[in-house]
C-alpha cells in the first residue's frame, strides 16, 4: 500500500501520520530507495487491530 492509501484509511494528514511514525506509534513499513514508503496490507491490518484491542 502506499502512503496515501494508509492515509485515506486512517483519515488522518500527512504531518500527523509523520509525527506519530516519530514517536514510534505507525504501522509498520518498507523504505524504498526513492525514500517512498510502503506498507504491506498484513502488517497493517495487524497494526490496526492491535489498536482496537488497546483502546477497548
Amino acid at each position: 500500500m502506499k502512503l496515501t492509501d494508509v492515509l485515506d484509511e486512517l483519515d488522518m494528514s500527512r504531518a500527523a501520520f509523520y509525527r506519530m511514525r516519530a514517536r514510534g506509534k505507525a504501522p509498520k513499513c518498507l523504505k524504498l530507495p526513492n525514500g517512498q514508503l510502503r506498507f504491506r496490507r498484513a502488517d497493517f491490518d495487524a497494526w490496526l487491530q492491535n489498536c482496537e484491542e488497546n483502546n477497548a
